[in-house]
């Protein structure tokens, strides 16, 4: 399908760009990480490495190699919430060498941040929750998640599966549709832009790395039945974690799911309404949420300022909030994660009875 339109920007995107800008300005400020983020760097990656470390090479007796794999799989999203998601959007730091290298922690992991990018920071920040064009919508055939879609006859219990479809995501992501992005050289029915050579060889090298990383020597140092409960364990908390989070930023009760004129193939809203109507925060008062999370509670801020870093996002928010209120424009919020969970499930739960 042809991407959509949206409307022209009216006085609320540049009037809130200008007071988030004066902001930065009066306090001398850059809109990039501080310390505050680079010392939470430097904890998950020490973290990652020791109980990987300690997994692989120490063989710890097996309810703590669980409770470790557990702990493996949080830290490994974190490192995603926090380190690569900010350098994927160049907001890690001022230096362009860092944004890259922090990005690069999602090869590190499995997955490539050149599928990413395209999928993630072009995609599905410009056409949030439009069906048929932001992929993360697309969770078919296990999953419906907006009316648009089909209904078949699973989605009657998906309300109740979707855990287990959710903690599959990391697996069949860096095993499966990685793949698929690369050789179709599409996300969806959107071209990738152009490999150059390099992203080729960087794809295949990090693939190589992460499969020699989690997979060989895991295998050789503690046998294959060890390995794979190990890996499943910790794959599977991984995927449900990442779900999770992303989930309740946009399929809640409250967002909206956008269709296009079908005569003009426009969005009924400009482009800032429409982020604030599909996106949702969550548990905003919660600092370790928050701290866990790279700050992507504050998904509303995320969305309409995504080269700030997440650092940021508490104090920029009230801004957000209050121009949001003057301006009449809703500001979807929900104030504890299990609040949101629950609006997740019901939303599920709406979607799995509905023709």
């Amino acid at each position: 399908m042809a991407t959509p339109r949206f409307l022209q920007p009216t006085g609320f995107h540049s009037e809130l760009k200008n007071r988030i800008n004066q902001y930065f300005k009066d306090r001398g400020t850059s809109p990039t990480g501080n310390y505050k983020l680079y010392t939470k760097a430097v904890i998950l990656v020490a973290s990652l490495l020791f109980l990987y470390v300690h997994l692989v090479f120490f063989t710890p007796a097996t309810w703590l190699a669980l409770v470790e794999c557990v702990l493996l799989g949080g830290v490994t999203a974190a490192i995603g919430f926090n380190i690569m998601h900010d350098g994927g959007h160049g907001s890690f730091s001022k230096k362009k060498w860092l944004n890259e290298l922090a990005g690069l922690s999602l090869n590190v992991m499995g997955a490539n941040i050149f599928m990413w990018t395209t999928k993630h920071n072009v995609i599905h920040h410009t056409y949030t929750n439009i069906d048929g064009v932001d992929d993360d919508l697309d969770a078919r055939p296990f999953l419906r998640l907006c009316e648009n879609q089909k209904r078949l006859g699973i989605h009657r219990y998906q309300h109740f599966y979707f855990w287990g479809a959710y903690s599959m995501l990391y697996i069949y992501w860096i095993f499966f549709t990685d793949y698929v992005k690369y050789f179709t050289q599409k996300v969806g029915d959107i071209p990738l832009k152009k490999m150059k050579r390099s992203e080729h060889i960087s794809f295949w090298a990090f693939k190589v790395q992460h499969f020699l990383m989690f997979v060989v020597v895991p295998i050789y140092m503690v046998g294959f039945l060890p390995w794979l409960v190990g890996f499943l364990v910790y794959g599977m908390f991984t995927g449900l974690v990442l779900s999770i989070v992303f989930q309740l930023a946009h399929t809640v009760e409250d967002a909206h799911f956008p269709v296009a004129c079908e005569q003009t193939n426009k969005i009924e809203d400009e482009w800032a309404i429409h982020q604030l109507r599909t996106t949702a925060n969550f548990a905003t008062k919660n600092k370790v949420v928050s701290w866990l999370t790279g700050g992507l509670n504050f998904q509303i801020e995320h969305h309409l300022f995504p080269k700030i870093s997440h650092v940021h996002y508490p104090e920029i928010s009230k801004i957000i909030k209050q121009t949001c209120a003057e301006y009449k424009i809703p500001y979807i919020e929900y104030a504890k994660t299990r609040t949101a969970i629950a609006s997740h499930i019901s939303h599920l739960r709406y979607l799995a009875k509905a023709a």
